[in-house]
């Protein structure tokens, strides 16, 4: 049996080879994927990349901090909404804005794209702190009937701001800065956020809080400065992802950020792992691959036996009965709270080749 002093420095050298060769892989297939991929494929692609930085946002509250939070789309609205009138030119306001006059102070505001996110990451940030300073001192389901009215509320004040926001019309026309390597880059930093921050003191004191308040606050912790610093980093996340995900489909709406919204990325949370990092990343892209996949469900169905007219929603059927079978026989998820690592990944196959004998 080899020790630990041993065996670590050939550890941390094979595992950061395999990273290494795996980024590259991905870079790769990046490249790939931007210059040969169809519009559609391409589409589905980036839209993984978009949905880890959901994800990992939601997953900071619900996995890592233990707070049930459903108002996620209306953070994303927000961050959408303010990054696309930062970044359009007055022409194309103009063009929007044809029902009512925008307002004269925003008409001729344009910057660029990498500022505007941030400025509209900040603006989500700046809402969930408003929302979170009060709402954060109810628990569980309270918790999260008043997020979910909150994120209701948000999209209803878009809805009605037509000279700011064009009101149900939406924006249409958006500049796509949403491309194969933005979309990727932010979901490779928002991961690498993720993963310094867990390591982190300020990590630990999440995950406590999460586990017992009462022991948390007994070792020093002030829990609920804790919870609103990871709700107001969330709701920034969510912005980001909300920006990101408005200048890829080049239109933006107030229906796009109803609870369905919140509900697809929820699910990838709970199928990833309430808690893992890891998990959340896989799940966002094998989710994101199957809601096209199965999208035929949504159409008419022709059996050998019998044919079924379109029933739009069976595909949400589907991953509804999903849900509800993994919360019943798996509430852990794919990955639970553990993370993905090459020994993990070495260790499965090395057990499924060994007929017997112990590990050591």
């Amino acid at each position: 049996m080899k020790t630990n002093a041993t065996a670590s420095p050939l550890k941390i050298t094979r595992n950061r080879l395999y990273t290494l060769i795996a980024l590259g892989a991905f870079v790769v297939l990046a490249i790939v994927a931007d210059l040969f991929f169809d519009a559609f494929t391409l589409r589905v692609f980036n839209l993984c990349a978009i949905y880890i930085v959901l994800a990992l946002s939601l997953n900071m509250l619900n996995g890592f901090t233990g707070l049930f939070s459903l108002g996620h789309a209306g953070f994303m609205a927000v961050g959408a909404y303010v990054c696309a009138l930062l970044t359009m030119s007055p022409q194309l306001k103009d063009m929007n804005f044809f029902l009512m006059p925008m307002v004269p102070w925003l008409r001729n505001v344009t910057i660029p794209f990498l500022p505007a996110i941030i400025i509209g990451g900040l603006a989500a940030a700046f809402v969930g702190f408003l929302i979170g300073a009060p709402v954060l001192r109810l628990r569980d389901d309270y918790l999260a009937i008043a997020t979910l009215g909150f994120g209701e509320i948000i999209r209803v004040l878009i809805t009605n701001a037509q000279p700011i926001t064009n009101g149900a019309q939406g924006l249409k026309g958006l500049p796509r800065f949403s491309t194969t390597f933005t979309v990727w880059i932010a979901a490779a930093l928002v991961t690498l956020f993720m993963v310094l921050l867990m390591r982190s003191s300020y990590g630990r004191a999440m995950k406590a809080v999460r586990d017992d308040e009462l022991a948390a606050e007994a070792m020093g912790i002030n829990v609920f400065k804790v919870k609103v610093t990871s709700f107001t980093v969330s709701s920034f996340l969510a912005g980001i992802g909300g920006a990101l995900l408005g200048h890829m489909i080049t239109t933006i709406d107030p229906k796009m950020f109803t609870f369905m919204l919140t509900f697809n990325i929820l699910l990838i949370v709970v199928l990833g792992g309430i808690g893992s990092i890891s998990g959340s990343v896989i799940a966002a892209v094998v989710v994101t691959i199957l809601m096209e996949v199965l999208r035929f469900l949504d159409e008419p169905l022709n059996f050998i036996v019998f044919k079924t007219a379109a029933m739009p929603g069976l595909r949400m059927v589907v991953f509804s009965i999903l849900l509800m079978v993994v919360v019943i026989y798996r509430q852990r998820g794919l990955m639970g709270n553990k993370e993905f690592s090459w020994d993990m990944l070495t260790g499965l196959f090395v057990r499924k080749g060994r007929k017997g004998g112990t590990n050591v």
